[in-house]
């Protein structure tokens, strides 16, 4: 095949590179305009519960109520920084790819070989490559010796694929398959040398496409975040309304316009719902803190509650499933087969030939994968072996004949010894063999070959000749045997899909790999469906429609491209599915970032993939996946009983900031009262639901719908029921006191007690919503009895300190008053443990 002579070679001239640089631009992705910190900060403001923070703290502000003001003022700068954070998502994904798609690059220019920076390679410039090399643009070779490259990142193909050369290509062809010309920005050189010839750079390369969709595709709000969006809306409306009600009223029927300013916005603050996204950013907070224990990094903290309620997990196999690591799983000699696997100790005499022939035909310190694994084989089984002779000649691939063969000379011998490997069919070519010895060859191939496997042929020969021949079909060769490799499945995979099915969570495999391959990994880790599987080729044929009816029960997709693995993730979540995408390479990216939750690999995955993702397994334990559902389930049952907790602590505190204005009686609550229920204890004891055990039967129901709402009709009753019991019990306590002759100072600290115990009975009895409060006690929650005692000691202050006293307008209780209250406030709420009792039969 005609190359290109190195030594005639010129290239661009400087001149004319850099001016395709200013014409074209930089051999780089195109940065994206950042949103400036001011721009999100006004995007956050824009949303209704925070105007109404900053209103209700302005008004403050005006009146002196300086605590009260900077307390909702700062709520709102911690919101702004979790946003500005979650903005930079996009920004990180693009620098990622820029970082990987611009390496050291050795080019020609003027005649004269220099190595540039990647970012500065321009169209038409002529790049060396050599064994080990980042290719910095998109190319064709037009010179090359047994040139081969690793493409896993684009192809999602762990096997390198075999280069020709050629004069005559000038566009560029997709990726994947061997004895192609072409070579692809951010692939890697693994075996030969080459001299190409770059026809595209920056978005206009393979990788920049990537890049370009990655900017395209929007992620989407998780449930929980629309769910909790639209009640803060419609709690914060509703907050707005009635205050401009009760500042009204007070004012007509007091004639206090003052007064009815504080009314009102007292009411404000106990209806409005500030409590939600602190308590929501609390639980995905802690939740990602306890993941990141087993080795997981969040990078958005909401898709860990999302992931507990994903229903189908796409699994990329190249890296994810399997290690992405060839190893020797089966040699064959003439009439025998050994299986190597994790217990082999030995191997049989009569293989080692086929294992040191692999070895002589390998380079001495592999790059290529497949000759890694037979000197890592080698070093484990062959313990006398050495490769020390002198290397002779090499015959290197060639499109003609798929081999490669190693001459050596031994230390004290006369001969040559001559050690070949290749595809099967190119051995048994060299080797000379009748038909039907061939033909017994070649089907063993084809039944290693359908159960996954990538086989290669091995030979041996001796010469004796003063010349070398110029051809390997000189030799002659004798066949040895066939070495079946494969790239191993994960040791955790199998236990993990199985307790995926068992938490009604679908896995489906999508790769770039052949459909054999695929079928056989799937079937080693318990895939459901195998046989069913929609090839690359498939895909572009069928339409939308077809697709989304197809994908409900394939759950295999082979040779695959990036913007196929788009197509198949948006079909599942237009067919109303929760959708988790784990990969490890820049082909996955985009679907990553579209899939509901992107899981990234962290160890062997790429940074583009990682930054794209939502979150990372740090030792790329797909195990790990199981534990992040557990605790996504886990996180959404306690965040249920934290927000019902919380609208049912609302009801009271509402109900006495609205009651006395009504009845025309002093104002119970003010608003510092209000400021501390609110925006201390509530959060604090949303602390302690968050650390609420898992229910047992948690990884045995299947995913929630998306009919199942945070606040279901059910949750919501009982919520309001325990709310009103509260209200109904405080309010007795209050007009008891106040129309019996107390003080507005003694009535306000005998409701106000109460109130304090009335939440805590909350507490204890929303832990669990089927274990009885005295089955929850036995269960640890360390947070739990801290929150109790803070709350008491804070009681203690403010009814016996003067200063406490003076700030909440209180009067000092005897014991007697304060083990009253306590009494009132666990009554409040007895109902609930009766409740209890009565469902669970029910259920039973």
């Amino acid at each position: 095949m005609e190359k290109w002579d190195i030594s005639s070679v010129k290239g661009l001239s400087q001149v004319e590179a850099e001016r395709r640089l200013n014409e074209e631009g930089y051999n780089e992705l195109p940065s994206k305009k950042n949103k400036s910190t001011l721009t999100i900060a006004f995007e956050v403001l824009k949303e209704p519960m925070f105007l109404l923070l900053v209103a209700c703290g302005v008004i403050y502000l005006i009146f002196g109520d300086i605590q009260e003001a900077l307390m909702l003022l700062l709520s709102v700068f911690v919101i702004i920084g979790i946003t500005f954070y979650q903005e930079k998502k996009t920004e990180r994904a693009l620098e990622a790819l820029r970082d990987l798609s611009s390496p050291r690059a050795f080019v020609i220019r003027g005649g004269e070989q220099k190595r540039i920076a990647g970012r500065e390679v321009a169209r038409g410039d002529v790049l060396i490559l050599s064994e080990g090399d980042r290719v910095p643009a998109d190319a064709v070779l037009r010179s090359s010796t047994n040139f081969s490259c690793d493409e896993s990142l684009l192809t999602g193909e762990s096997v390198p694929v075999r280069k020709i050369n050629s004069l005559t290509s000038s566009e560029m062809g997709k990726p994947g398959g061997d004895d192609l010309p072409f070579v692809y920005s951010g692939s890697l050189v693994v075996n030969g040398q080459g001299i190409a010839e770059v026809l595209g750079t920056g978005i206009n390369t393979e990788l920049g496409k990537i890049g370009k969709a990655l900017q395209i595709e929007e992620s989407d709000q998780t449930r929980l975040q629309k769910e909790t969006r639209k009640l803060v809306k419609n709690f914060s409306i509703a907050g707005l309304f009635l205050c401009i009600a009760i500042i009204s009223i007070y004012a007509v029927t007091r004639g206090d316009l003052l007064g009815g300013f504080l009314a009102g916005l007292t009411f404000a603050m106990s209806i409005l719902p500030e409590e939600f996204p602190v308590v929501l950013t609390v639980f995905l907070a802690l939740g990602a803190w306890r993941i990141s224990q087993n080795r997981v990094l969040t990078r958005q903290i909401p898709a860990v509650e999302t992931l507990g309620s994903a229903t189908v997990l796409c699994v990329d196999k190249t890296g994810t499933l399997t290690l992405n690591k060839m190893t020797v799983a089966r040699i064959f000699t003439k009439d025998k087969e050994h299986v190597i696997d994790g217990k082999t100790a030995t191997i049989p005499d009569e293989f080692y030939e086929v294992i040191e022939y692999s070895i002589l035909s390998s380079q001495k310190e592999p790059f290529d994968p497949m000759e890694k694994a037979f000197k890592e084989v080698g070093e484990k089984y062959l313990k006398n072996f050495s490769n020390d002779s002198p290397l002779i000649q090499q015959y290197p691939l060639s499109e003609k004949l798929l081999a490669m063969t190693h001459v050596f000379r031994p230390n004290g011998r006369k001969d040559y010894l001559v050690a070949a490997k290749g595809a099967p069919e190119a051995i048994v070519d060299l080797c000379h063999l009748d038909k039907k010895e061939k033909e017994r060859i070649l089907a063993q191939v084809s039944k290693i070959a359908n159960d996954g496997l990538r086989v290669l042929g091995v030979a041996k020969s001796t010469f004796s000749g003063s010349k070398l021949p110029e051809d390997q079909h000189d030799f002659d060769f004798k066949f040895l045997g066939l070495i079946g490799l494969m790239d191993p499945v994960r040791d955790s995979v199998p236990s993990a899909v199985k307790e995926a099915y068992g938490a009604g969570i679908r896995v489906i495999m999508i790769t770039g790999d052949y459909p054999n391959t695929a079928q056989n990994i799937a079937r080693q880790i318990g895939l459901k469906n195998p046989d069913e599987r929609i090839t690359g080729e498939e895909l572009d044929r069928i339409s939308d429609e077809e697709l989304k009816e197809r994908i409900k029960i394939v759950n295999i997709f082979s040779r695959v491209v990036p913007e196929q693995k788009l197509r198949i993730v948006n079909a599942l979540k237009s067919n109303g599915e929760v959708v988790a995408m784990t990969g490890d390479g820049v082909n996955d990216a985009p679907a990553l970032k579209t899939a509901n939750i992107g899981i990234a690999m962290g160890g062997r995955g790429t940074d583009v993939a990682r930054e794209a993702s939502d979150i990372v397994l740090l030792d790329d334990d797909f195990l790990s996946i199981v534990q992040v559902v557990r605790v996504g389930r886990r996180i959404y049952d306690n965040l249920k009983k934290a927000m019902a907790y919380i609208l049912a602590v609302h009801v009271p505190i509402a109900g006495m900031s609205l009651i006395p204005v009504i009845l025309k009686t002093p104002l119970v609550l003010l608003p510092m009262h209000i400021v501390f229920l609110e925006l201390v204890i509530d959060p604090a004891c949303s602390l302690v639901f968050e650390a609420e055990k898992e229910e047992t039967d948690i990884m045995e129901r299947p995913p929630r719908t998306s009919e199942d709402s945070l606040f279901s009709r059910k949750t919501a009753t009982i919520s309001f029921f325990q709310g009103f019991s509260v209200l109904a019990v405080v309010l007795a306590v209050f007009l008891m006191s106040y129309y019996g002759g107390d003080s507005e100072t003694h009535s306000r600290a005998l409701t106000y007690t109460t109130l304090i115990f009335a939440n805590l009975g909350l507490i204890f009895m929303n832990r669990s919503w089927s274990r009885t409060i005295f089955r929850s006690l036995e269960l640890p929650n360390r947070t739990l009895w801290y929150v109790t005692g803070g709350a008491l000691f804070f009681l203690s202050i403010i009814l016996y300190l003067p200063f406490g006293r003076d700030l909440f307008k209180f009067s000092p209780l005897s014991l007697t008053d304060v083990l009253l209250c306590m009494g009132a406030g666990f009554l409040s709420i007895l109902w609930f443990e009766v409740w209890k009792v009565f469902h669970q039969r029910h259920l039973h």
